[in-house]
Order: C-alpha cells, then sequence, then structure tokens
C-alpha cells in the first residue's frame, strides 16, 4: 500500500513511464503549467454569481462558464445542465451531487474536486484533467472519458456503458485513452464499458462488475480485480502482468482471457 499523500506522484510519474505519447503531452501540459498560480487555485467567481448565472440559463442561452476559474467553490448540489464547462478550471472544487448530465467538461480541470453522488450521465470528459478527483458513487453512466482520473475514487460508482477506450483518430496528439492508473474502482458498475487500451495499472477493481465490458490491450499491470465479475467481457491482449485474478465471477464466460499477455505472471488461485 502507498502512503496516501504520495500517491498522486507516484501514479503520475507510473503514467508518463508507462503511456510515452500521451504521457509526454501530459507532461508538458503540467510541466508549463503553475499548478500554485491564481489561475489554478483561486476563483474569479462566488456561488451565489455562478447560481445567477444558472437561474438565467436556458437550453438554446447556456451559462458561460467556459475557462472560467472556480477553483475550490462549493458547488454542491447545483443544477449545471444548461453550463459551459469547457477548459473550466474546477481544481479542488467541491459538486457532491451537482447535476452534469451530458455536460461537456472537455479539457476542463478538476484536480482533487469532489463529485461525490454526482450526475454525469452521457457527460465528455475528453482531456480532462481529473488527477486525485473523487467520484464515489457518481453516475458517469454512458460518458465519454478520455480523462486523467490517475489516483482518482470512483468507488461504487455507475459507469455502464461509458467509453474510456482509445480515441485512435487522434494519432497526430498521441493515443488519447482513459487513464486509470492506481484509481479506486471497487464495486463499480462497469457493465458494457469500453475500457478497450485504458490504463489500470495498479487500479482498484474488486468487487467490480465488469460483465461484458471491452478490455481489449487494456494496461492491467498490477491492478486488483479479486472478487470481479467478468462474465461476457473481452480480455484479448490485455496485459495483467502481477495482477491480481482471485475470486473471478463468470471467468468461464469471459471472451479470450486464455489470450491475455503475461498471465504466467499474474497473482491467480492456486491449481489444486
Amino acid at each position: 500500500m502507498r502512503p496516501a499523500n504520495s500517491l498522486v506522484r507516484i501514479v503520475v510519474s507510473v503514467t508518463l513511464a508507462a503511456l510515452p505519447a500521451s504521457g509526454a503531452r501530459t507532461q508538458g501540459l503540467l510541466s508549463h503549467t503553475d499548478m500554485q498560480g491564481p489561475a489554478m487555485t483561486q476563483a474569479e467567481m462566488t456561488r451565489d454569481e455562478v447560481i445567477a448565472l444558472l437561474v438565467a440559463a436556458t437550453p438554446e442561452h447556456p451559462a458561460d462558464l467556459a475557462g472560467k476559474q472556480l477553483n475550490g467553490l462549493d458547488l454542491s448540489g447545483l443544477d449545471l445542465r444548461h453550463a459551459r464547462l469547457r477548459t473550466a478550471r474546477l481544481n479542488k472544487a467541491r459538486l457532491m451531487g451537482a447535476r452534469l448530465d451530458g455536460v461537456v467538461l472537455d479539457q476542463a480541470w478538476l484536480m482533487g474536486a469532489d463529485l461525490s453522488d454526482a450526475h454525469l450521465a452521457g457527460a465528455s470528459l475528453f482531456g480532462t484533467q481529473m488527477i486525485g478527483a473523487r467520484l464515489d458513487r457518481a453516475d458517469l453512466a454512458g460518458a465519454r472519458i478520455t480523462a486523467n482520473l490517475t489516483g482518482a475514487s470512483l468507488a461504487g460508482a455507475r459507469l455502464a456503458g461509458a467509453d474510456f477506450s482509445a480515441d485512435m483518430r487522434n494519432q497526430s496528439m498521441g493515443l488519447m485513452r482513459g487513464d486509470l492508473t492506481s484509481a479506486n474502482l471497487a464495486g463499480a458498475d462497469l457493465t458494457g464499458a469500453n475500457l478497450g487500451r485504458t490504463m489500470l495499472e495498479y487500479a482498484d477493481l474488486s468487487g467490480a462488475d465488469l460483465s461484458r465490458a471491452n478490455l481489449t490491450g487494456a494496461e492491467l499491470g498490477g491492478a486488483n480485480l479479486t472478487g470481479a465479475t467478468v462474465a461476457g467481457a473481452t480480455f484479448i491482449g490485455a496485459d495483467v502482468n502481477s495482477a491480481r485474478l482471485l475470486d473471478l465471477r463468470g471467468l468461464d464466460e469471459a471472451i479470450g482471457f486464455d489470450r491475455v499477455r503475461n498471465l504466467d505472471l499474474a497473482v491467480r488461485p492456486a491449481l489444486r
């Protein structure tokens, strides 16, 4: 078990080492961003000012919060479905129980933000920075998530049908895919989720429901899948080096499990 206070630093270094193309881009982004500066730590609006914009917003004329500095604000429980939040800065913001269904959060900053119990079904999280964010029990069903969720907590989250897979159309930018390195997905609902080529190294997937999930080419090195349900899940080409594959449920119904990489290096039940 890694110390909590060093988790983010360690998992970021793991991500950068394991994912050269997008990792280099992430490294460049973070190294050229002053994470301690006002733009990433302060808010240019108050909660009441945000609420005033939301009250006046309509589907045709959404509240324009794109690129706004909303760091550290308590926006818990707010209905943000009629808001533009692309590139918004919400580091360490509190969004517990907020309504963000279908909202575009592309390239937004939510590092260390708390979105526990938030509603993000069908949301777009393309290039979103969510290192260390908390999304316990959040609903992200059907969301498109090519986000950096390194060290994030999604315990008990609903991720059914969510798409974390690599975006093969962006090769000129590097391989864009969901990064869940060292994330906590214990008990999460990932039924039918697309995790193709997703980074899941050292992730906690214990007790997660991966029924019918696509894990083709996923990076599962060191991940904990103890007690996970894998019936109908596709594992072709997934790397399970040092992964804990104990008490898997529905393994006889998994697809391509005999074609994973480094199965001989995984932690498996002792043969009787």
